[in-house]
């Protein structure tokens, strides 16, 4: 599934969380409580690091 605004809009909680990604870094996590998070996965010094966005 690709981040187009249908698909973020029509994303339903399941009992776990879930990555809805765009492939580049990019993704939404999605709660079991249905709340949407996003994220940004990248490398710095050799380190896997993650950015919170909000809103």
């Amino acid at each position: 599934m690709s981040l187009t605004d249908t698909a973020i809009r029509n994303t339903k909680p399941k009992d776990k969380a879930y990555k809805l990604t765009d492939g580049k870094g990019l993704y939404l996590l999605v709660q079991p409580s249905g709340g949407k998070l996003w994220r940004f996965d990248y490398v710095f010094e050799g380190k896997r690091k993650t950015l919170a966005l909000s809103g």
